[in-house]
């Protein structure tokens, strides 16, 4: 370990930094192998996929036997209030309704939670675009709260795992990120978030080690 990163580590885990673990869109329209087929996942991505989601779970059990506060941020697209720069980006029509292929519509199955979901009296935050912080409430919340310092794992590591974290480190907030706790649909895809994360937004960190970290931090 650099001593830069040894320094970084050691600022996490001084009295009244509060761990909190984010969970970003762990759900099923972004998770579960039945509804990603327009997203053509190889076997290897797939794979990755499920050790991911299997890893995130354990992370939240961990956080829960810890006493690391867990917050879940989710989609929910409203079709009442369409998201016109991606439909636009997606589908080339910037007036278009919201299109059958719109993911985590509100009140539809695939916006559940997939694999895990939130415990009475945990934080819930719904988002309409990438970033959890972006048009809600979600800074506001963990400050109140007095946490120190972000754990964000979740779906898609390019993608709302990526704006999330952003929008975290600039709003003057630690991030940690675990590698093995976030991934894309494509291997390569993932490496480059990671790499672009760990430039210019994050402690890239694993699973493990950052249960050590909590450990430490909650005493």
């Amino acid at each position: 370990m650099t001593s830069l990163r040894q320094d970084q580590l050691a600022q996490l885990v001084v009295p009244d930094r509060t761990p909190a673990l984010v969970v970003v869109d762990v759900q099923r329209d972004f998770g579960d192998p039945e509804r990603l087929g327009a997203y053509g996942l190889d076997d290897d991505a797939l794979t990755e996929l499920d050790r991911t989601v299997t890893r995130i779970g354990e992370l939240v059990d961990a956080a829960r036997r810890i006493g690391v506060p867990v917050v879940w941020v989710e989609l929910g697209s409203d079709p009442a209030h369409p998201w016109k720069a991606s439909n636009w980006l997606r589908e080339g029509d910037y007036d278009a309704p919201m299109g059958d292929s719109e993911p985590c519509v509100i009140g539809t199955p695939g916006a559940e939670w997939y694999r895990m979901e939130p415990a009475a009296g945990e934080l819930r935050v719904v988002k309409r675009g990438y970033s959890g912080f972006l048009g809600t409430r979600l800074d506001e919340q963990l400050r109140a709260a007095g946490y120190g310092w972000l754990t964000i794992v979740g779906l898609t590591s390019e993608c709302c795992v990526d704006a999330t974290a952003q929008d975290a480190m600039q709003l003057d907030w630690p991030v940690v990120v675990p590698r093995d706790a976030t991934a894309a649909y494509d291997l390569a895809v993932n490496e480059a978030a990671l790499a672009q994360l760990e430039l210019n937004v994050a402690v890239l960190s694993d699973a493990h080690e950052v249960i050590g970290l909590w450990e430490r931090a909650i005493r």
